[in-house]
């Protein structure tokens, strides 16, 4: 039987796998984690509102039903194309079609020294490790009696001004104006200071210009200083400097949150050596118009590992649609290529983008139509909850967000794995 190795449960993986549930091959999917992960909705497991398995759901327990479909817990460390072997660290995998969706992580732009004070939101660890940050600044400036100390603690700088960032800023804001309201006895969380900082023209820079204008003032309403133009330069325990045009200015804070870029996963490294593929600057895959690697079509790449730059949007953006539309394509191709049929060169459809900003307040362009405010902060509930991958998860999400909806609680503000020393200046009792 004509075997398919998808490396990557993500959303493009994993597509891939269900839609070639009803095809005559033996599915592997091999991915280094048990779980299926909902990035979109990250940041608010970062700032309390959802619990980490409101948003993460067990691979073997979705495909459990698929029975042409298997689950390994592994990392692929290599590629041996003549033999068609996936290489692991405990063996190798062999292969007839070779599906890779391998995802990114962060890009800090050749500041790899910054990940450890500026912490980024790809994965669940990430999330677990900024809800930490966040909290555990509110509470050390609790302690504090030196107000320019609690200052620099209630400062929260957000680097990076895409859908991630926005969302993030947002939230922190609504947690500082409303969820800790009352909470604390020496401090007043809403005096929190939310910076956003990004280093084009305006934020959401790949919105409509009029989307990105809207959401700026939401934020602005929110109490967060939207600061656009802005290049971070250095980042130091304690302070972030940035340079806006030809003036550079530090910024005293004790929680940097980084939301500015991207790079490919570094199996894309082992691609250009053992087929010679060629990379972008952000290490993705150059491929083919049917997601083929040149010289060698049974090898696929989906997702935000792909550079696909054969349509109008050129290149394609890492969104979960892009990565779930290739990986349908990819298992398709694959299906036609058994029964001898022909398929056309992938198309992506752009069916909207969206980005929700806080509590009643979203941008969104769905179909053409622009829309902010209300009705986009509805549509990107629905679509959201939809896309969760099963009923379970909708069922406690819906009822997690309809519960901090009308209590303005975050009731996942869990702060985990860290010793909180007592500072040594202590704030009088009030």
């Amino acid at each position: 039987m004509h075997r398919v190795v998808i490396l990557g449960g993500g959303f493009g993986g994993l597509q891939a796998v269900q839609a070639l549930r009803r095809a005559s091959v033996q599915v592997t999917l091999l991915d280094r984690r048990n779980f299926h992960l909902f990035q979109p909705l990250l940041y608010q497991v970062a700032t309390g509102g959802l619990s980490p398995a409101n948003i993460a759901t067990p691979l073997r327990n979705i495909l459990k039903r698929q029975r042409n479909a298997r689950v390994l817990l592994g990392e692929a460390v290599g590629l041996d194309p003549e033999g068609r072997r996936v290489l692991l660290s405990e063996g190798a995998l062999p292969y007839d079609s070779l599906v890779i969706a391998a995802g990114s992580s962060h890009h800090y732009f050749g500041k790899d020294g910054w990940s450890g004070l500026a912490p980024g939101l790809k994965t669940i660890e990430d999330a677990i490790e900024v809800r930490k940050r966040v909290l555990v600044a509110f509470e050390q400036a609790e302690w504090q009696a030196d107000p320019a100390k609690i200052r620099t603690l209630l400062t929260f700088v957000v680097v990076g001004g895409g859908p991630t960032g926005v969302e993030l800023a947002g939230a922190l804001a609504e947690i500082a104006r409303d969820t800790l309201a009352h909470e604390f006895r020496s401090i007043d969380p809403s005096h929190a200071r939310i910076l956003l900082l990004e280093g084009s023209a305006r934020v959401l820079s790949t919105y409509p210009p009029d989307l990105s204008e809207k959401a700026a003032r939401a934020l602005r309403r929110l109490g967060v200083e939207v600061r656009t133009g802005a290049i971070v330069t250095d980042i130091q325990p304690g302070a972030v400097t940035m340079r806006v045009e030809d003036r550079t200015e530090q910024i005293p804070t004790a929680t940097v949150l980084w939301a500015a870029g991207v790079q490919a996963s570094a199996l894309g490294h082992a691609l250009a050596q053992a087929v010679g593929a060629t990379l972008d600057r952000a290490g993705r895959v150059m491929v083919e118009p049917d997601l083929s690697l040149p010289g060698h079509r049974e090898i696929l790449v989906v997702g935000d590992l792909a550079h696909f730059a054969h349509g109008p949007a050129s290149p394609l953006p890492g969104v979960a649609q892009v990565a779930m539309q290739q990986g349908a394509y990819a298992a398709r191709l694959i299906q036609d290529r058994l029964q001898g049929r022909t398929t056309p060169p992938f198309r992506y459809r752009d069916y909207g983008t969206m980005a929700t900003i806080g509590r009643n307040a979203a941008v969104a362009e769905i179909f053409g139509f622009r829309f902010a405010g209300y009705p986009a902060w509805l549509a990107w509930l629905c679509i959201h909850l939809v896309q969760l991958v099963q009923f379970e998860n909708r069922l406690l999400v819906f009822a997690q967000w309809a519960w901090s909806y009308f209590t303005f609680n975050r009731s996942a503000r869990l702060i985990t794995n860290v010793p909180v020393a007592e500072p040594k200046n202590v704030a009088n009792d009030k």
